[in-house]
């Protein structure tokens, strides 16, 4: 059976676990407040019970937005006490701004300072709490790998690094009788496991899970399958790379996948939903003329920015290629320096010295993709999308990735999957990164991923972190 004194949070379930109790913990200090210092802004009955869903939506929305549910910044001290502060003051001043949702403003103002005092404390003393004993190393998941030799290190960095609380503690190596010279260069961290010794292993060291990661059928030998199996039926968890690699980092892992790749993941039925396509499609143009609208107040701003830092023209298009490879014209603000590429077209940098200081404001904040609207409205992008790429850059990624055109099954998007959680593109390989992501986008496409993007890409804007 499994090691029970090992106790281990998978992602989504840490995610959960934070949004519960950041509610629990703020009602429980609201309710505390009421009767300890006479506050009665918020109470608790059942004639205003929806003052407390309203309050749980504002804060696990707001929440989000400041990424409170990121579990790198949860796991971080200084961070999360930013996220908290800008999560509490945001959800005070919106719930005491809506009081037709919401108890009416207060005529003592000292129960406004109540109300945020104790949702600040509220968050920061369980938020220390989730630091200091739910992040630890406690809670870490021992698992074994089995691959091939050449493959472990990209394998153990690709999980690890993905949820630090996952931990290959052992591997078999399935090539090991091919090439026996290569068995004393393995790793000295992780330990080599004999195939016979696997069951032995996994229960002196609290191994929870085994992960086959080996395309080498060879490699598993009759005796090792006996033992998953054997494993498998006493409760141990074996599952395949791709499929955790997956769940873990919300990409496809196109590197492990054969050419064939419509037998491994299904796109998703949303692709070819009318419903859901029509619903898109009307929020497109919904949001393409506030955009639009949004873009026009900016412009006589942007004007004097862009005379006295460019110099230059204003707007220039581009050709992108769209849905089913088909090439169109985006529109954007200038942000680099004349003639930027007068050497050929070059992937955008971190720090490009082609990008203007008023270019770098307009990036950073995304203003310059205001213009993008207008190619929304025309039916030509989404809102949500893989980014569109320039016909030049297409072709040479899709020479070494066979995966590359896949993205183009769907509309590009202003925004995207890769966008909001991957740096700017700087080479092939950042491609194929950004590739994984949009090939998760287009597996897992629905309503509810897009509202997770949406709310990613508000936080990227008010953290400053356009490209």
């Amino acid at each position: 059976m499994p090691n029970l004194t090992k106790i281990h949070f998978e992602i989504s379930e840490r995610k959960v676990l934070l949004r519960i109790f950041d509610i629990t913990t703020v009602l429980l200090a609201l309710y505390s407040v009421g009767i300890i210092f006479n506050f009665n802004y918020f109470q608790f009955s059942t004639s205003n019970f929806y003052w407390t869903i309203v309050l749980g939506i504002y804060l696990s929305v707001f929440g989000t937005v400041f990424e409170m549910y990121n579990l790198q910044v949860a796991s971080n001290q200084v961070q999360i006490i930013k996220s908290i502060v800008l999560t509490a003051s945001t959800t005070v001043l919106v719930y005491l701004l809506t009081p037709i949702f919401t108890p009416v403003l207060p005529s003592n103002r000292l129960q406004i300072l109540f109300f945020y005092l104790a949702i600040f404390l509220a968050l920061f003393v369980w938020r220390l709490i989730y630091v200091a004993f739910f992040a630890s190393n406690r809670f870490t998941k021992n698992v074994i790998l089995i691959c091939d030799k050449d493959q472990l290190k990209e394998l153990v960095l690709g999980l690890e690094n993905a949820d630090p609380h996952y931990k290959v503690v052992g591997y078999i190596n399935s090539d090991s009788q091919k090439n026996p010279e290569m068995v004393g260069k393995m790793p000295s961290n992780l330990k080599l496991i004999e195939s016979e010794n696997l069951a032995n292993f996994v229960s002196k060291n609290a191994v929870s899970e085994v992960v086959v990661a080996s395309q080498n059928t060879e490699g598993i030998t009759a005796q090792l399958y006996n033992q998953l199996i054997q494993l498998l039926e006493n409760g141990f968890m074996i599952k395949e790379y791709t499929q955790v690699y997956e769940t873990l980092t919300q990409r496809i892992p196109v590197q492990y996948v054969a050419r064939d790749f419509y037998r491994y993941f299904p796109f998703s039925r949303s692709n070819q939903n009318h419903l859901y396509l029509l619903f898109i499609r009307l929020t497109d143009l919904v949001i393409g003329f506030v955009g639009i609208g949004a873009g026009l107040v900016l412009l006589p701003f942007i004007l004097v920015g862009n005379l006295l830092a460019n110099r230059g023209s204003l707007f220039y298009s581009q050709e992108r290629v769209g849905k089913n490879g088909v090439v169109f014209n985006i529109v954007k603000l200038r942000t680099m320096i004349k003639n930027a590429e007068a050497n050929g077209a070059v992937f955008t940098t971190l720090n490009d010295s082609r990008v203007t200081a008023f270019g770098k404001i307009m990036r950073k904040t995304r203003i310059d993709e205001f213009p993008q609207f207008y190619n929304i409205i025309k039916g030509e992008m989404s809102l949500i999308g893989p980014r569109p790429e320039r016909p030049v850059f297409v072709n040479e990624i899709a020479e070494k990735m066979p995966f590359y055109e896949t993205r183009h099954i769907i509309k590009p998007g202003l925004t995207g999957w890769a966008q909001v959680n991957y740096a700017y593109g700087e080479s092939v390989d950042d491609s194929l990164i950004k590739l994984q992501y949009d090939l998760y986008y287009i597996k897992h496409r629905s309503i509810f991923l897009d509202i997770n993007i949406c709310v990613k890409t508000l936080s990227t804007i008010l953290f400053y972190r356009g490209q």
